[in-house]
C-alpha cells in the first residue's frame, strides 16, 4: 500500500524514478537527444470517442465503473503473445474491447459481483480460455476493487471517484491502496512506486466525463513496456548489449530486476525531461503521444521488453 499522503503520489514516483535513473547501469536517458526529440512532438490531438471503448448513452456510475474496472485488469502485457485476439486487435483493445462490450449489452457489475467473480465467469468476457493465468489475476484484481466499494464507498464507484475531492492524484493515491492498482518495486533497497494503473484510472475519469480532475498535469508518465519501446527506438533511451540481447531474443525480463525497474523508472525519467523541454506539454500526454507511436508499424516489428506481472 501507498504510505505517503495520496495528493503526493505522483511526486513520489516522479523522485523515485528520478533516483534510480541517475544510478542505473543497464539503461542510460541520451540527455543530449532530449531538446531536439521534445521540439519534434505533436501537440496531442482531441481524440474522437474510440468505437471500440465508447458506452453511449451510459450514466456516470457506469462510466466511472468502465473506467477503474478496465484499469484494474490493464496489465498482462507479457502474456499478450499468448492469448486469443481479436482480429486487428492489439493485446490490451482485446481486452479493452471485451469489457466495454460486456457494459454496453448487459451492464456494469454491481460491487458484490465483482467481489465474487471467477475466471471461469471473467473469461468469456475476454474471449480467452478460463485456464489462462489472465483470467485468475483478473478475477482477483477485479475482486479486490468489488471489496473496497462495498467496505469504504457504499458499493459505489460514483463515491470513490468523489472522495478524491476532484483532485487526479488524490484519486490515484486512493485507488494506490488497493491491492488491485498495486505497484512498487525496490531498487538497491529503496521502494520505487510507480502505480501506472492508479494515475491512468484517474486520467481515464477525467476523459470519460465523471469528474472535472484537477491536477491532471501532475501525473506522471504512465510506466510499462511500450513507452521505454518507443523511447529506445528512438534513441533516447540506451540499453547496454546484454539488457538488448535479451530483449531481442525475446527473453522475459523479471519483474522487479533491476534492468525492468530501470528501463521503466528512465522512461518516467526521459518524458520528464521531455516535459520540462516542452513545458505546455503534460508529461501524461507525452506519453499518450509515445504510446500511440509505439501501435505503428515500424515500433510493433521490433522486439519489445517483456515482463509477466500485474503492474503493466
Amino acid at each position: 500500500m501507498f504510505a505517503a499522503s495520496p495528493e503526493s503520489l505522483p511526486e513520489q514516483v516522479r523522485d523515485a524514478c528520478a533516483w534510480v535513473a541517475a544510478r542505473a547501469g543497464s539503461v542510460r536517458i541520451q540527455a543530449e537527444e532530449i531538446p531536439a526529440y521534445a521540439a519534434a512532438l505533436p501537440a496531442p490531438p482531441d481524440p474522437p470517442p474510440d468505437p471500440i471503448l465508447d458506452l453511449p448513452g451510459a450514466d456516470r456510475e457506469t462510466r466511472g465503473a468502465f473506467a477503474i474496472c478496465l484499469n484494474a485488469v490493464n496489465f498482462g502485457s507479457g502474456w499478450w503473445p499468448t492469448i486469443r485476439k481479436r482480429p486487428g486487435h492489439s493485446g490490451f483493445f482485446t481486452i479493452a474491447a471485451g469489457l466495454a462490450e460486456r457494459f454496453r449489452e448487459i451492464g456494469a457489475w454491481s460491487a458484490g459481483e465483482l467481489r465474487n467473480l471467477t475466471a471461469a465467469e471473467l473469461a468469456p468476457t475476454f474471449g480467452q480460455d478460463p485456464g489462462h493465468p489472465l483470467m485468475e489475476q483478473f478475477a482477483a484484481s477485479l475482486n479486490d476493487v468489488g471489496g473496497h466499494l462495498e467496505t469504504d464507498h457504499g458499493g459505489r464507484f460514483e463515491a470513490a471517484v468523489d472522495s478524491a475531492g476532484g483532485s487526479a492524484p488524490a484519486l490515484a493515491g486512493l485507488l494506490s491502496g488497493w491491492n488491485a492498482f498495486a505497484d512498487v518495486s525496490t531498487y538497491e533497497g529503496r521502494r520505487v512506486p510507480f502505480f501506472k494503473r492508479a494515475q491512468l484510472a484517474a486520467a481515464d475519469v477525467n476523459r470519460a466525463g465523471v469528474a472535472d480532475l484537477s491536477g491532471l498535469d501532475r501525473l506522471t508518465a504512465f510506466a510499462d513496456n511500450l513507452v521505454p519501446h518507443v523511447l529506445r527506438r528512438d534513441g533516447i533511451l540506451r540499453l547496454d548489449p546484454e539488457l538488448t540481447a535479451a530483449i531481442e531474443a525475446g527473453d522475459l525480463l523479471p519483474h522487479g530486476s533491476p534492468p525492468e525497474v530501470e528501463l521503466r523508472a528512465c522512461a518516467v525519467q526521459a518524458v520528464e525531461l521531455l516535459a520540462a523541454a516542452r513545458p505546455e506539454l503534460t508529461a501524461a500526454e507525452i506519453d499518450a503521444t509515445l504510446w500511440n507511436r509505439g501501435r505503428e508499424r515500424r515500433y510493433k516489428s521490433l522486439a519489445r521488453p517483456r515482463s509477466r506481472n500485474t503492474a503493466y
